[in-house]
């Protein structure tokens, strides 16, 4: 078995559930959904796709980011569903939104983030704890660089940015700001302190 890309450190509670405090206006919409993904995406894999499997196709709902990424492979997959199943997904970055998470938020249709977000960009890792033959190792090298390439073109598409510029931010890596993500055109700004903030979105 390969070994998976992912990003070592912290680790935190994922979780992609509808939001109990979904009050929308008169004017919203009521069949729109409002889920969260947040923590290390690998934690609940099967959680985090069956939820979005069981959205509506071609709804429209907000996503909230604070995530640190994970398995880049279920990143991958997540904003596969949200693009296959015609999501017209709202992704707002609440907190964090780094690495395998990007995937996702990239995916959205429409990105906002706060002045105080923060989303680091970097080259996939990988790691295992299993014993591999110099055999796998040599085949996932092989396929680890072929991977790399394709991964940063499919992010540099979803994000619609140039390439060039996502690779400065991914080589070495570099942790992104909110006001940083709308003057290179990737996202708007939601204003915390706006009376009404859903007009912003």
């Amino acid at each position: 078995m390969p070994p998976t890309p992912r990003v070592p450190g912290r680790r935190r509670t994922s979780s992609l559930e509808p939001s109990s405090s979904f009050f929308p206006p008169a004017n919203r919409p009521t069949s729109d959904w409002e889920i969260t993904l947040c923590g290390d995406l690998s934690d609940r894999q099967s959680d985090l796709i069956n939820r979005l499997v069981e959205l509506p196709r071609r709804s429209r709902g907000l996503i909230y980011f604070d995530s640190n990424g994970g398995n880049v492979y279920t990143g991958l997959c997540l904003a596969s569903l949200i693009r296959l199943r015609g999501l017209h997904a709202i992704g707002v970055v609440t907190g964090e939104c780094s690495s395998a998470a990007l995937f996702p938020f990239a995916a959205c249709r429409e990105r906002f983030v706060t002045p105080h977000a923060t989303l680091l960009f970097h080259p996939i890792r990988w790691q295992s704890d299993e014993d591999v033959r110099y055999e796998e190792a040599v085949e996932w090298a092989r396929h680890f660089k072929t991977l790399e390439i394709d991964l940063d073109q499919l992010l540099s598409r979803l994000f619609d940015m140039d390439f060039d510029k996502l690779q400065q931010w991914t080589r070495p890596g570099r942790f992104i700001t909110g006001p940083e993500m709308i003057e290179a055109g990737l996202a708007k700004m939601v204003d915390l302190f706006e009376d009404d903030i859903w007009k912003q979105l």
